[in-house]
């Protein structure tokens, strides 16, 4: 291909849509357990079904796709399993609202017709996101595609749930439940949130504290006793005080007056929960609507009296005044009763964390309720375990403290949701005993009497129940497959904070429980993207980026790499959309790097005589190292630094020097034809290891460069070998010639702009130290075309020069006829001047005792460089300005 025929720019969307057309003929993602190679495996976090792209899915399965490439090439056999979670909750809200809009009452539709409907919304639009990570250049194998309602993981989670029942770890009781009163279902723990500040802390919400008094059943004696929820007292059983208050000691045992219900209730003392110190010291107790009076129930055998419906309104055990209410404004009426009744003795404000449910956003009710429940404890202790002794380790490893504290002190779990969307739970009610029975497959019949007529369980399995299996049952547990012995446990989960409980916890749990083994080698914590004013995203705050409107944009390949430049270990992202287009323009420099070469094809031989040079053997080198250095970033999940290594060597070395010093060779009317022929091989077996190195960050460009580079490649750059250092020898000779000819052409370059002195103007460079002398007139070339000085001998030099220190040497720069002596020498005295404030300042800063006491090793150690490079520019500055005043 001539340089004529290579388009001018870079097409992101044409190649992104042949190469992904190619890879996906070829099957070059498909995973094989037979294949020889070591196992490379990864499960995707699988999101919602209902989702669409957003920052966080792009961030995430970037990453994945990252690290699954540089395997595949590195010749590992890969497996990276796609797939969407049913995401229960959200899915039945989003058909229920269809339905809806549509007159349709979706509980009329009945169980069976609803779960009919959403399986036609889920093929028809249901999993849309799916192709929009195909958009993103995700290079997982989609044959494997999984979904959490998949008839066989279906049966996965039978086998789950029954197993645990078995061995006594899942069931069913009557225990106080986190309940949302808008989506009428329980709610695990995790699914309750409370408001955060920017420091991710709880923060509290201005509330009131309500206090009124219990008058005693006998006598006419008081209690006074305060709430937050007025409305629960319709549901209190009992008055607490600490056993060893005089005030109330002589009370405990007695009981007072329900003021709303033919009722009385005792007194009892309590010293776990009572504080004598806090308001009166006595407390209410509600145990069917306050987690921690519930356990005072228990210990003291009080009556669990629930006064809502699952709307959360009142129901008949609140009393006919209340009955119908909604909880709020049952708040209102109980507060106005209780003082025409004279028994209103205050209120203060208070403030207090609200929980509200995940997805409804509404208050949340604790209600006394009978549901299924999982056994943590036996299971966190392996869990804990495994982390503790690196089995599985986080990165960043703060992460593991966030585990740790949720771990131990896990309470059992609600695993039943009142939902017709999700797995039904295999428990089967005799409609005779109401015996429960839980099995893989409905009974016949009732093993306690007999009777055939069984119903099932109508809730469903917390989603994150079905999850907690997803490293194994996306490879056929409980079956023992080729895929489950050759890719289990998985090598890396790459995910987010904010699922290490809900996630990454339970399927320790299930991965060591019943396979044996820990789900995961590394767990890969990743950033947060936030907005330019380092805001969470949200479609609330109207801050929210679309990915696929910067991949339109700017291309798959710049917003991707983009993403990782920014992917800094246990950092948030701040969100930049300059940097995408930055990443284009980094693009764009590539793609011109290639066409320089096709540029200079002509004659080009590509296994004939060659005579390569230092620089050839240099960018050899240099390309080697940052090979490994992107390696070693990789390794350690420090994706910032990957991105930033490719940066620099493409960039830095190969555009802004190598590019530039082959020019002295291409251009030479001196070069041998083998030397040039030398010169063009490196140009392209340089891109050759360029498009290897880019290609987990920037699939489709370096695919493109692959096809076309001359070299006689084949197959496919996904599939060819990630480059290494030991690829090529390093000569360290040659890496310090070039260096010291660099560091010559950055000094004249840096003197000549000092002095506002053309580039294009041509000078002379007097060298008076002879082995600086002999290697820049070696290199007389590159000084010439780079820096646009001809070397000389320093013999006779005229007095007005500027010194340009190269090493341990000095070289002349004569200004007579170029610049206004004394002119340049009154701004150097400026110059020398500020600079002398500012070695002054600097020196006095870490010559201060207190500073160097409490400032941080890496301040220090800012301000020690700062003063070396303002010390030696002082140093040059009074060099300078000395000559030039000995030729005024």
């Amino acid at each position: 291909m001539s340089a004529e025929q290579l388009p001018s720019h870079y097409d992101p969307k044409a190649a992104a849509e042949r190469w992904a057309l190619a890879w996906s003929k070829a099957e070059i993602y498909k995973a094989n357990p037979e294949a020889p190679g070591e196992p490379y495996s990864v499960v995707m976090p699988p999101p919602n079904v209902t989702g669409r792209l957003h920052m966080g899915h792009a961030l995430n399965n970037t990453i994945q796709d990252v690290l699954v490439r540089y395997k595949r090439m590195d010749g590992y056999n890969t497996c990276w399993v796609p797939g969407t979670d049913h995401a229960g909750i959200a899915t039945q809200w989003v058909v229920k609202r269809q339905l809806e809009a549509e007159g349709i009452d979706y509980r009329e539709l009945g169980r069976e017709k609803f779960v009919e409907r959403i399986w036609e919304w889920k093929e028809q639009t249901g999993g849309a996101i799916v192709e929009q990570l195909k958009a993103l250049g995700v290079s997982a194998d989609w044959t494997r595609e999984r979904f959490t309602l998949d008839a066989d993981l279906q049966e996965a989670v039978k086998e789950h749930f029954v197993r645990l029942y078995e061995e006594g770890l899942i069931y069913r009781g009557q225990r106080l439940i986190n309940w949302d009163p808008v989506d009428q279902t329980a709610l695990s723990d995790l699914e309750v949130e409370h408001k955060k500040d920017k420091k991710g802390r709880t923060v509290q919400e201005k509330g009131e504290l309500f206090h009124f008094a219990y008058k005693l059943s006998e006598g006419d004696g008081e209690i006074v006793v305060a709430t937050t929820r007025a409305e629960t007292m319709l549901g209190d059983t009992a008055v607490a005080v600490h056993p060893d208050d005089e005030r109330y000691k002589h009370l405990i045992g007695k009981t007072v007056k329900h003021p709303f219900q033919d009722r009385h209730i005792p007194i009892v003392g309590d010293s776990i929960l009572v504080d004598p110190e806090f308001g009166s010291g006595a407390v209410k107790i509600t145990p069917a609507h306050d987690f921690n009076d519930f356990e005072v129930g228990k210990r003291h055998d009080l009556e669990m009296i629930n006064v809502f419906h699952k709307d959360a309104t009142i129901n008949e055990r609140g009393g006919e005044l209340f009955a119908g209410l909604d909880r709020f404004e049952a708040r209102v009426k109980v507060k106005e009763e209780l003082d025409k009744l004279g028994l209103h003795r205050g209120e203060d404000e208070h403030m207090l964390p609200i929980g509200r449910s995940q997805r409804s956003g509404a208050i949340v009710e604790p209600m006394l309720s009978t549901q299924w429940f999982m056994k943590m404890k036996p299971l966190a202790g392996p869990a804990l375990a495994a982390v503790e002794h690196d089995v599985t380790r986080f990165v960043p490893k703060m992460w593991e403290n966030t585990y740790f504290s949720w771990l131990r002190d896990i309470r059992d779990w609600c695993i039943s949701r009142q939902l017709w969307w999700g797995h039904r739970i295999p428990a089967y009610y005799c409609e005779a005993c109401d015996e429960v029975h839980v099995a893989r497959t409905a009974p016949a019949e009732c093993t306690a009497c007999g009777h055939t007529s069984l119903r099932q369980e109508e809730d469903v399995l917390d989603t994150w129940f079905s999850s907690a299996l997803w490293p194994f049952s996306v490879h056929g547990w409980p079956d023992k497959t080729a895929d489950l012995a050759k890719y289990y446990p998985t090598s890396v989960l790459v995910t987010g904070f904010d699922i290490i409980f809900f996630w990454v916890a339970r399927m320790m749990f299930a991965g060591q429980h019943f396979m044996g083994e820990v789900p995961f080698k590394d767990v890969y914590i990743h950033a947060l993207i936030r907005d330019e004013n380092r805001q969470k995203m949200s479609k609330t705050k109207g801050n929210v980026v679309d990915p696929l409107h910067m991949v339109d944009k700017y291309g798959v390949d710049a917003f991707r790499f983009t993403l990782m430049a920014m992917a800094a270990t246990g950092r948030d992202i701040v969100w930049e959309e300059k940097r995408v287009a930055d990443s284009g323009r980094f693009i764009t420099k590539i793609w011109q790097s290639l066409r320089f070469g096709f540029l200079n094809i002509e004659g080009y031989v590509p296994n004939g005589p060659m005579e390569p040079g230092v620089y050839e053997g240099w960018i050899e080198a240099r390309a080697a190292a940052a090979a490994d250095r992107v390696r070693a970033a990789l390794d350690a999940y420090k994706f910032n630094e990957a991105a930033s290594e490719v940066y620099q060597f493409i960039w830095g070395e190969y555009c802004d020097w190598y590019l530039e010093l082959a020019k002295t060779t291409l251009y030479s009317d001196t070069a041998t034809e083998a030397q040039k022929n030398a010169t063009k091989h490196a140009l392209f077996t340089t891109m050759n290891t360029i498009a290897r190195m880019i290609h987990p960050f920037m699939p489709y460009l370096s695919e493109e460069i692959w096809s076309l580079l001359p070299s006689g490649n084949e197959g496919f750059v996904a599939l060819a070998p990630f480059p290494k250092a030991s690829d090529s020898a390093v000569d360290p000779a040659v890496l310090d010639e070039v260096a010291q000819v660099q560091e010559a052409i950055n000094a004249v370059r840096n003197v000549r702009g000092e002095m506002g002195l053309s580039p294009k103007l041509r000078m002379d460079l007097l060298v008076a130290d002879v082995e600086t002398l002999q290697l820049l007139r070696k290199h007389q070339g590159a000084m010439e075309f780079l820096a646009g000085v001809h070397i000389k001998d320093a013999v006779g030099a005229p007095a007005a020069c500027a010194v340009v220190v190269i090493g341990h040497a000095e070289a002349l720069l004569p200004l007579e006829g170029h610049v206004d002596v004394a002119a340049e020498k009154d701004r150097m005295d400026k110059e020398l001047k500020k600079v002398a404030k500012d070695v002054k300042s600097l020196r006095g800063k870490l010559g201060n005792e207190r500073f160097m006491a409490k400032a941080p090793e890496d301040v220090v150690a800012e301000f020690q460089e700062k003063l070396a490079k303002a010390e030696r520019r002082l140093e040059l500055l009074e060099k300078n300005t000395s000559r030039l005043a000995g030729a005024l």
